[in-house]
């Protein structure tokens, strides 16, 4: 008898210990196939539910679009992502623990957080804690990246923040302000960490670039807030020329809807910021003519065919134009798929080193382009513009755009004089 094994019997002796050495350990030929093809699974925690469901259902409209057109391309070699969401009804407590069943129960490898501003910083330390991939979404809090103490290695923003809007704003309202004689500002946002954050840097930049204007009071409704007469009453009484404003979606809507019933507008000129999304400006009963805002979401702001094209099949599939949110979201996937394909992976490390200093095309830039910058994790040269409204189509027909050299120096300074540089 040879003591060499024949061909057969080599091949039935090497799938037996290949067998065994699968059962025992678990990573057996049929478990690596499956591996390969595993889908890759993305946790959204968002707002579905309420006032501003609006926020999550938008969002989640954009991330199924993209997911659908990057899983037709093939996917990350053959593997498809899954979206899985959680609604947080707009409490940081539940943000928070969403996240972390998303992560530790549903399998999620990579986070996109669409909850706001108030959501967001608890999603944070979720994921300093957990440090899997994050991008935020919807949070424009500018702390939320700029400050190093709240910032994290793989916490990432694609959103527009707070000092951008601050700078473009300012040196909109200033022009107007110096234009129309506007000397008397009061200002009306919504009570927490945005509202603050927003209407402080909006405020202190107005003061920079039209130094006659006088500061003569100030309203905090609630967030979510339902009866905004008494607010309303304080500016009347209050008399001023202008006010700003940081409320947002049914928030704004009601407040100009009331605002309107009272006369408000007719003695003072509105600069609300979040004024130019599609979803205010068709909830609002009837859109009073020349209320500044800056372009939240437009068709015709870029004015490019990319951008007009994909608003277009946004409303063809869900009966509604796309809003800030939408947009936002739509362009993290873009960015996340860029990393993805960069470095064939779904781990963290590898994904928050690629995205740093990471610029791509986008049909949302003020250029064509749009970087998420690598020192503070978040997005540069995206499009934004301040225009007056009118009551139908377009809605704000003539758009100033804001201008980067401008927002990066002053951002800068802003920096330095906060600590954060």
């Amino acid at each position: 008898m040879s003591d060499h094994p024949s061909p057969v019997s080599g091949r039935r002796g090497f799938i037996r210990k290949a067998g065994a050495l699968g059962a025992a350990t678990g990573l057996g030929f049929p478990f690596v196939s499956r591996a390969q093809n595993k889908p890759i699974r993305i946790g959204v925690p968002t707002i579905l539910s309420g006032r501003v469901a609006q926020l999550g259902i938008s969002s989640r409209n954009a991330i199924e679009m993209a997911v659908e057109k990057f899983n037709a391309g093939g996917g990350l070699r053959g593997r498809k992502v899954e979206i899985v969401t959680r609604d947080s009804k707009g409490k940081p407590d539940e943000a928070a623990n969403n996240t972390r069943q998303l992560i530790n129960a549903e399998g999620c490898e990579i986070i996109i957080d669409a909850e706001s501003s108030a959501g967001a910083f608890a999603v944070q330390e979720v994921i300093r804690e957990l440090k899997v991939l994050c991008i935020h979404t919807c949070s424009e809090t500018s702390s939320l990246s700029a400050d190093p103490k709240i910032r994290v290695p793989t916490a990432f923003r694609c959103v527009r923040q707070g000092i951008h809007d601050a700078i473009v704003s300012a040196a909109y309202a200033g022009n107007v302000a110096k234009a129309r004689k506007l000397k008397t500002w009061m200002s009306c946002s919504p009570d927490y960490a945005y509202g603050r954050d927003n209407t402080l840097l909006f405020m202190e930049y107005l003061e920079k670039f039209h130094p006659e204007i006088e500061k003569i009071g100030e309203s905090w409704p609630k967030l979510f807030q339902a009866d905004y007469t008494e607010n309303i009453t304080k500016i009347l009484q209050t008399r001023p020329q202008a006010l700003y404003s940081c409320l947002w979606a049914g928030d704004l809507v009601s407040f100009v809807d009331q605002s309107s019933i009272y006369g408000l507008f007719q003695q003072t000129s509105l600069f609300a910021i979040n004024m130019a999304d599609y979803t205010t400006l068709t909830a609002v009963k009837n859109l009073p003519a020349g209320i500044h805002s800056s372009t939240r979401y437009l068709k015709t702001f870029p004015s490019g065919s990319e951008n007009a094209a994909w608003a277009d099949a946004y409303k063809a599939r869900y009966k509604d134009y796309p809003t800030n949110w939408a947009w936002e979201n739509a362009l993290a996937m873009d960015f996340l798929f860029a990393a993805m394909r960069k470095t064939n992976s779904t781990d963290a490390g590898k994904l928050a080193e690629a995205l740093r200093g990471l610029k791509i095309k986008s049909a949302f830039g003020a250029d064509g382009t749009v970087t998420m910058r690598g020192d503070d994790q978040t997005i540069i040269g995206y499009a934004i513009g301040w225009g007056t409204t009118i009551p139908k189509e377009p809605y704000v027909p003539k758009i100033v755009p804001g201008d980067w050299k401008t927002i990066l120096e002053h951002e800068a300074a802003w920096k330095r004089k906060s600590g954060y540089l």
